[in-house]
């Protein structure tokens, strides 16, 4: 039986490298008619496994929206940030859970140095709070005021009693070292826990979701709760959604800041500079290790055929620290973002308007093409980061149509992808999820070109 309260909330559907990405936003705003609230302690986001900080983007905003000053806000970049599949064994591009404790530590150095700040809060989303935990736990109590762990498996994807030098498994060394003693959180911190009621592919009992049906995963919904914590559920929403969504943001803010935020929405910016980080994916290894020598062009594109609006607004050539911009927009525009980096397809990448400034729009190449690709004559994907595709719990469109590798019940799907004959290349290709909508080009394969509609929210 758990110790910790248990609220039901009923939600909607739906350092070098590391600190490379950590700069303070100096180009932001705060919204008009909100107190800066300076008694808000600093807040340090902690992305996910294989993930980058730029999916704490909207999060940002929000944040902003409601008056919190981008200089005291952090999201760290893990330089390798997918887990090794035993992390006693080096694994070449991956990270061990001493990685990421290393690395995040570092963050919160940087970031109460930054503000002059005794103690930050963290908020984490999946992996990402595993590295919070187990900084905290391994003596880094003092500096953290908050911890928000959002989907993060405390109880493990699978506990069994193979693996244990797994990071995932609830039995294994490293979540036995987390979850020991009466109480599973450490005192002197405020724990909130965040998860979905039964939509999580990470919490399952049954095996499908990690490729093994109708076996057990010793697992439930309720693994992501905490004994000692506040755990929150936010209805029927995702894995990512639960640290991603607006209904997360607002119980984020909450916990942090005391009050319920001013606004949900996101304040657009008068002027939009926009910048981030070019990195790679060596050996099909998500990395966040930067590309030197990538190409990349932004254009203003017409939101309803995404054809483009005059030449480039940007060009730029990426250094050795892969860095990108400023690109000065408009918070109205649509955009194609088009990526030429070394040994990959020339990716373009059409996005809904920035209502306000980022310096973690990063870009990463489309996967090569392969056998599935070698008829088609274009190739489109609609990617959702922040989030899958959940069918029926969403309306998912993708050229008018539900897409047929989007599989219908718990949410598994980050992407969906089009292969179009030759005849049909150069027209639109609208993506829909919910209220948002993206109108891509299709481009010719055979010059090894693939178009990403990447949604926002």
């Amino acid at each position: 039986m758990r110790l910790s309260r248990r609220t039901i909330l009923l939600g909607a559907g739906s350092l070098p490298f590391a600190v490379a990405s950590m700069r303070a936003g100096a180009i932001a705003q705060t919204a008009p008619g909100v107190p800066p609230s300076t008694e808000v302690p600093p807040i340090l986001l902690v992305h996910g496994n294989g993930d980058y900080d730029a999916l704490w983007m909207t999060t940002l905003w929000r944040m902003e929206s409601n008056g919190i000053a981008r200089e005291r806000m952090m999201a760290i970049n893990f330089t390798d940030p997918l887990a090794r599949s035993d992390d006693k064994v080096e694994q070449a591009n991956r990270s061990s859970t001493e990685d990421q404790r290393r690395e995040l530590a570092a963050a919160i150095t940087e970031l109460k140095r930054r503000t002059d700040a005794a103690r930050v809060a963290l908020v984490g989303s999946s992996r990402g709070g595993y590295a919070i935990r187990n900084v905290i736990k391994n003596g880094g109590a003092g500096d953290v005021s908050h911890a928000v762990l959002c989907g993060t498996p405390n109880h493990g994807v699978f506990a069994t009693d193979d693996q244990s030098n797994n990071e995932f498994n609830g039995r294994g060394v490293f979540l036995r070292g987390l979850n020991e003693g009466e109480s599973e959180v450490t005192p002197g911190v405020a724990f909130l826990t965040l998860r979905s009621d039964g939509m999580d592919k990470y919490a399952q009992p049954d095996g499908r979701f990690i490729g093994k049906p109708g076996t057990p995963t010793g697992v439930t919904a309720e693994g992501p709760e905490l004994m000692g914590a506040t755990n929150l559920v936010l209805g029927a929403l995702d894995h990512r959604e639960v640290a991603f969504h607006p209904r997360a943001f607002r119980e984020i803010y909450k916990f942090i800041a005391g009050r319920e935020p001013a606004r949900i929405a996101i304040v657009p910016e008068t002027s939009v500079k926009l910048s981030g980080l070019v990195t790679g994916t060596p050996g099909g290894v998500p990395t966040n290790r930067p590309v030197a020598g990538a190409t990349v062009d932004v254009f203003r594109v017409d939101p309803d055929t995404g054809e483009r609006k005059g030449g480039a607004l940007h060009s730029a050539k990426t250094a050795a620290d892969g860095r990108w911009g400023p690109a000065q927009v408009d918070p109205a525009w649509s955009l194609e973002f088009v990526l030429a980096s070394p040994g990959a397809p020339t990716t373009h990448i059409y996005r809904s308007p920035f209502p306000r400034s980022s310096d973690v729009v990063h870009l990463r190449p489309a996967r090569p093409l392969g056998p599935a690709d070698k008829d088609a004559g274009a190739v489109v994907i609609m990617s959702r980061p922040r989030g899958y595709f959940g069918l029926p719990r969403d309306v998912v469109l993708f050229d008018g149509k539900e897409p047929a590798d989007v599989k219908p019940g718990v949410p598994t799907d980050a992407a969906a992808t089009l292969r179009l004959p030759a005849s049909e290349i150069g027209r639109n290709i609208v993506a829909q999820f919910g209220e948002e909508r993206i109108v891509a080009r299709a481009w010719p394969a055979a010059e090894n070109r693939i178009a990403i509609a990447e949604l926002t929210y």
